[in-house]
Formats: C-alpha cells, structure tokens, sequence
C-alpha cells in the first residue's frame, strides 16, 4: 500500500473467466474506495456482482473546503497517492470498464479542475479515456439506495436509505420498484464537526449548536422526501457502520458482522450519546474505530441521533438496519 493517510482493505480473489470485470471507486469527503467486482446475471437476467476487492481509505479530500470553498493541494495529494494505487490493482486484476464518482467536496471546491486534471492522469494509466465525474445530490442518493437494498426483503418496504457521508448526507424513499423521491442534505460528519464541535470533548453549547444545524438541515430533506410512507430505515457509510460496530462491541472492526444488523433506536441513541461524549483518546481506544474517523464520528452521531428521532415521529420507526453495501455497489451496478 502507499502512503495515503489510513488504509483498509479486503482480500483479493484469482480472476475468473467469462465474466467482465469492472471497478467502481468512490471519492468522497472523507474516504476514497475502490470496488473491483466481475459481472454476471442470473437465468432471470438480473446482474449480479462478485468481489474481488474491497479497499477503503481516509484522505480527508474535503478539509477546509466548507471554510474555504477550495480543495487543500495535500488533500489532492492524499488523494492521489491512494487512487495511483488502486489503478495499480485494476490493471493488476485486468479491468475492463471503470467509473469514478466524485460527490459533496468536489461540488463545492472552486478548484476542482485540478482534482480533474489529477484523476484523469491516474486513471488512464488503466482505461484510456477514463476520468472522475461529479455527480449531482439526486444521483448520488439514487446510487446509493441502489446499493443498500439489493438483498433486503421487497416486504420490508417502502424503506427510507440514508448515506451520513463526510460532506452531505442523502435521503432516499423508494421500493422494489425504485426511487420514489430522494434529497441530498448540505450535512455531513465533516461539516458539521469543522462547523461546530471543536472541543475535546465538546462543550454541551457546541452539541447543542450541532443538534440545531442538523435538524436544521435535514428539514429540508424531509421537506421533499414523505419518509412518513418508510417502513424501514436503512443505513450506510462510515459514520453507520462504525456505530453499529461499537454497539456490537466488537474486539475490532468486522464487516461481516456489522453488515445487516439491525439497532434498535433506544441503542443507537446510547451509543450516540456515548460517541458524542468521548474525548478523542477516549474513541480512538474504541477496538472498531477506524483512524481516520476518530475526530469526526461525534458531529456523525449528532446527525444520526437527529434522524432517529425525526423518523420516530414522522414514520413511527423504531431500529435501524446497517448496511455495508452502499454508493460503491450502486456505482459498480450502474456499469454492469
């Protein structure tokens, strides 16, 4: 692995045969993640993707932009370092079609064509013509939603997706059928962490401050999305994986356990609680915790706890499913 801030990553599987093998990388505020799958359908057509690596890494690419409104040259180089090595394992593993999505920072960077000029660099080394798109709030919650619900029950439904990202958080109803209304929310658990909780540990005025600008927020996500139909709530990226896995308790972070767990409100708010009050020693001890969210899960848990209770109210909901499969997996999907 290079140098890029922190790394995590999956095992590889041998490449199989008859199949295409595409990459979807997903750039966000906070983390770059890269999916290498091989494509196949069913006898009833429907696509179907295999792994053969999963990697994720922290590069905070959005530091300061809320401040600024510009990308910081080593934010673009942590970047880099981390996207020259996944295009190494695509041509590793013999992609054939890969497609990088940019979101949240990148929409709001006054310099985005040299993150542009960079991508484009990295990824011609594996496909020729390839080069990071932006995607609009919409798509990128149509994407995710894609992902998160693949293998839940059709019954389950209508359900209610929320991606709590680094620099937005996006909120999606839909069904079987597919997406019925979405919204991408200027709220994510950079943001609002660089907005508001500055202390170690937060002062009960800058949680409360927190509390007020995500609601704040998210009204008016809940003002376009009818969460109110949602029989389920499904959630996914870090901020929700990492929760799960702390109410897990788990020795360290495992995926396959937190994939899928369902968490009652009244947990989830504890564990919230509990993340929100901690210092930075204090969640860095936490077997779970990845690195590289360590100061920034206590503004995620702010927002998670402001969804727990909107959703409560306007839908009567009372857990939350955790998925693993996101963003990424809708991007891969939307290639095959």
């Amino acid at each position: 692995m290079g140098s890029a801030e922190f790394a995590q990553s999956s095992a590889v599987r041998a490449p199989g045969s008859g199949q295409e093998r595409i990459a979807g990388i997903d750039c966000g505020t906070n983390s770059i993640r890269l999916l290498i799958a091989d494509v196949s359908r069913d006898e009833q057509g429907a696509v179907r993707l295999t792994d053969v690596h999963r990697e994720m890494r922290i590069v905070r690419l959005g530091q300061g932009v809320d401040a600024t409104g510009a990308f910081n040259p080593e934010a673009i180089e942590r970047t880099r370092i981390a996207l020259h090595d996944y295009v190494d394992l695509m041509i590793e593993h013999k992609v054939e079609r890969v497609r990088m999505v940019a979101t949240s920072a990148t929409r709001d960077a006054s310099n985005r064509e040299d993150f542009f000029a960079m991508t484009a660099d990295e990824l011609g080394r594996a496909v020729a013509g390839a080069q990071a798109e932006v995607i609009t709030g919409d798509e990128e919650a149509r994407l995710s939603f894609a992902g998160a619900v693949g293998e839940l029950s059709s019954a389950a439904g209508p359900f209610v997706v929320v991606d709590l990202g680094g620099g937005s958080t996006e909120v999606v109803l839909g069904d079987s059928d597919g997406v019925t209304a979405a919204y991408s929310a200027d709220i994510g658990c950079v943001r609002i962490t660089e907005r508001c909780l500055r202390g170690n540990p937060p002062t009960r005025e800058e949680v409360a401050s927190a509390r007020f600008f995500a609601s704040e927020r998210l009204a008016q996500a809940f003002g376009v999305v009818p969460v109110e139909r949602a029989h389920t709530w499904v959630g996914v990226a870090g901020t929700m994986t990492t929760i799960a896995a702390v109410a897990l308790d788990l020795p360290e972070y495992d995926s396959e356990k937190v994939h899928l767990t369902r968490l009652p409100l009244s947990e989830l708010r504890a564990v919230c609680d509990r993340l929100i009050g901690m210092s930075h020693d204090e969640r860095a001890a936490l077997g779970p915790m990845h690195p590289g969210r360590v100061d920034v899960i206590g503004g995620g848990a702010v927002i998670a706890e402001v969804l727990a209770d909107e959703l409560a109210r306007r839908a009567g909901i009372d857990g939350l499913i955790v998925s693993e499969h996101d963003i990424l997996d809708g991007i891969a999907l939307s290639i095959a």
